[in-house]
């Protein structure tokens, strides 16, 4: 069926909702994150380069928007659960990328199928862009988080999901990084102020573990 199969399998991340199995007041889609992560990544990408550091826009575009395509085969499983141990998530990592290579395989035709293996390959690593995609990942976790939080929903999962995505984006050495905490972070927090949950404790207690 070749391409037409890959822009029909599209409309699979609409149903895919992230968080499953947890009450939530807001529902997300993986197709709704994945735009939203564009968006973060593209402010990212122009904080850096006003620093002075040169992005690879084309890459930069391609693997934030392609970064969890290979949900449509495993769907969203919780970060907790995903990332219970290196083992665990080496496996999950290997069945994704596995079923993608399939899909491709299967469905594209032979012109496109490197490019296709470009893009919807794993992107996060330790380029500038990687780094980028990984910071922007979790900052839609962090938002998806807070937005719950602010709500004063009080599943513990959010909580996690808030805490552990603020000391992961910590340990990514990135001038968009200092900028999140220092000119960012104060006014997401300063908006929760008023939550029946203490979003300023929790970070804090994140931000000096």
């Amino acid at each position: 069926m070749g391409i037409h199969t890959y822009f029909l399998s599209l409309n699979d991340l609409e149903r895919i909702i992230r968080c499953p199995g947890k009450f939530k007041f807001e529902e997300h889609s993986v197709s709704a994150h994945s735009w939203k992560v564009v968006q973060y990544a593209k402010t990212l990408a122009d904080i850096e380069e006003s620093r002075g550091v040169a992005v690879d826009w084309k890459k930069l575009y391609e693997i934030t928007s392609s970064h969890d395509y290979g949900e449509i085969f495993i769907g969203d499983i919780k970060t907790p659960v995903k990332h219970h141990s290196l083992e665990l998530r080496a496996m999950l990592q290997k069945v994704e990328e596995g079923m993608v290579a399939h899909f491709i395989d299967e469905h594209i035709p032979e012109e496109f199928k490197p490019i296709f293996r470009r893009q919807l390959r794993e992107g996060k690593d330790d380029s500038v862009e990687g780094k980028i995609l990984e910071v922007a990942d979790k900052l839609d976790q962090i938002y998806e988080a807070f937005a719950e939080l602010r709500l004063g929903n009080l599943e513990k999962e959010f909580v996690v999901m808030y805490r552990n995505a603020l000391i992961k984006i910590k340990e990514i050495k990135l001038h968009c990084v200092d900028y999140f905490f220092d000119s960012i972070l104060p006014d997401l927090v300063q908006e929760g102020s008023k939550s029946p949950i203490d979003i300023e404790q929790i970070t804090r207690e994140a931000l000096s573990s």
